[in-house]
């Protein structure tokens, strides 16, 4: 939002271009009520960006995984195939992309403070939240760590990356449940929370200056475990591990969240049929023996580092 307020603030929305149609989740309003309406202000609703305009109207945009937003000259086509809509103002083109097959980011026009608030999965906000309303929210239901922090009914804003980051830095394991917490865990996410999302928002901005990002990506250079699978942790040398489970995953250290355990993956479990290695050290030399003539285990063990 940094990017986008001193773009289109106080601008009229001149016209919507719509590249797909199923992009509109909304009837009424219908999608034409914006248009020619000032953006009187940009708030987050959750992981949704709204544009507050003229007349009580709301442009709700959910991005999902794979939407990207990225500003073009005033009136840039929308003719390639990821381009799902334009946003037409008088200094530039707000253009929505969404790669992959698979349409999920979506647009919402709604009239009033009460059809906004309706959208809300009602997710504290973590940035704003105590030690006691975290752990409140998050004990509200009885999931994992890395379920419960992904969750915008209980927290807002944090996906899968930051979760990761989150859990590596309060040295958790992302299945401990969180009714198996302790006072001092309960202290150290909270601690990793704030510290977390407020270094990467910090970097973030750094980064982008008075720029529009263009390379907006869930794996960054300076993370700790995420996207960083089979890398050196950066605090203690082990080798990033993941969980895979229907299309995310999770990355954890062994060695600084599980006590050098490794989590039983469902798909290398298939692989390795059901013969789990219980640490990660055994994992590695079972792999470098798969790799070797005749599938014979190697002498000497796994870098760590």
């Amino acid at each position: 939002m940094d990017c986008l307020r001193p773009r289109v603030l106080g601008q009229p929305l001149q016209r919507v271009r719509l590249g797909s149609p199923f992009l509109l989740r909304s009837v009424e309003p219908p999608l034409a009520a914006v248009e020619g309406k000032r953006v009187l202000g940009l708030r987050r609703l959750g992981k949704r960006l709204v544009f507050e305009l003229d007349d009580d109207l709301f442009l709700v945009l959910h991005l999902m995984i794979a939407g990207r937003l990225h500003w073009k000259p005033p009136g840039a086509k929308t003719g390639a195939r990821t381009a799902l809509a334009a946003f037409d103002f008088p200094p530039g083109t707000l253009l929505l992309t969404e790669a992959g097959s698979k349409r999920r980011a979506s647009l919402r026009v709604v009239r009033g403070e009460a059809a906004l608030r309706a959208l809300d999965p009602g997710g504290i906000e973590p940035l704003a939240a105590s030690e006691a309303e975290l752990r409140a929210a998050l004990s509200r239901e009885n999931h994992t760590l890395k379920r419960a922090l992904t969750d915008p009914h209980l927290v807002a804003g944090i996906g899968n990356a930051y979760s990761d980051e989150i859990l590596h830095r309060a040295r958790l394991s992302p299945l401990r449940r969180t009714d198996q917490l302790g006072d001092q865990e309960w202290r150290r996410l909270h601690a990793a929370v704030d510290g977390v999302l407020r270094e990467w928002t910090e970097r973030l901005r750094r980064e982008a200056g008075d720029g529009f990002p263009e390379k907006v990506t869930a794996f960054r250079e300076g993370m700790a475990v995420h996207g960083r699978y089979r890398q050196p942790c950066p605090v203690c040398g082990a080798l990033v591990q993941r969980l895979v489970y229907a299309e995310n995953e999770s990355n954890y250290c062994p060695q600084c969240q599980t006590g050098g355990k490794l989590l039983a993956d469902r798909a290398l479990s298939r692989l390795l049929k059901g013969d789990w290695p219980r640490t990660w050290e055994e994992l590695e030399r079972r792999r470098e023996g798969a790799a070797l003539p005749g599938g014979s285990q190697p002498r000497t063990s796994p870098r760590s580092s």
